[in-house]
């Protein structure tokens, strides 16, 4: 089956609803590729190896959480930005990009998704545009430390995490907020977590959370935010009968 690029589109505006948030680039369609669609494959990062994945993988759609357009950013065609685009043109390939939509979504984003891979069920948001997520275990269990907690966010995401703050404290309540979302690590604090979980953590963090008695757990940009795109991608597809194949091309950050 297929579709078209307007009605594929309309697909991810009605679930995302970009027009709700002040972000840092344009949401939706990037670059315009051929005009039906038959096959999405999503990703993180519209980097050229995931473009190169998805010529391999006879993608018509691309669907990403980090596109190729920044507020405040050079606006030539050279360099890295001339192979993407000249990738995407030459193949007719669209591109659609979702950035604070595809974190905010409260099934499907990414933080959603995270929280579901860690098993911590949201009984609230905070933090700017309500981005962060707040609550427990889902099972309703409650960590020993924080570096029990830090220990299973390892072991689910499988690469090693950074710690900062107390570790002898009963984690009860844990806060999250996918990528480089360490600027929430304050208004998590106010809204009463035990643990703030992100993708990354800047200088200061480190002695706040010591400051404050309240763990930071870094897990990895790229790690923390691997979930939303295929989860909302693999939706719409199935919504309109489209093909689905997520590749993910690693990043240590």
């Amino acid at each position: 089956m297929s579709t078209t690029r307007q009605d594929l589109l309309q697909a991810f505006d009605a679930l995302l609803q970009p027009a709700r948030f002040k972000d840092y680039g344009p949401n939706g369609l990037q670059v315009e590729g051929r005009p039906e669609v038959r096959k999405i494959v999503s990703g993180v990062t519209a980097s050229l190896a995931l473009i190169e994945a998805a010529v391999a993988a006879r993608a018509d759609a691309i669907f990403v959480h980090h596109g190729l357009f920044w507020r405040g950013q050079d606006g030539r065609v050279t360099g890295w930005m001339k192979q993407r685009l000249a990738l995407l043109l030459a193949h007719d390939i669209n591109l659609f990009a979702y950035h604070l939509p595809l974190d905010a979504h409260p099934e499907l984003g990414n933080n959603a998704q995270l929280g579901l891979q860690l098993g911590l069920a949201a009984g609230a948001r905070f933090g700017e545009q309500d981005l962060g997520f707040i609550g427990g275990r889902g099972d309703g269990s409650h960590f020993a430390d924080s570096a029990a907690l830090a220990a299973h966010v390892q072991q689910v995401l499988k690469r090693p995490v950074v710690q900062a703050g107390p570790s002898q404290k009963t984690i009860r309540s844990i806060a999250w907020c996918t990528g480089g979302a360490q600027g929430y690590f304050e208004s998590a604090i106010a809204a009463g977590a035990d643990a703030f979980i992100t993708g990354e953590i800047s200088e200061p963090q480190a002695h706040y959370a010591r400051e404050m008695g309240v763990a930071f757990i870094a897990c990895g940009h790229h790690a923390s935010e691997r979930y939303g795109a295929p989860a909302v991608a693999g939706q719409v597809a199935a919504q309109l009968g489209l093909a689905h194949e997520f590749i993910d091309i690693d990043n240590p950050a």
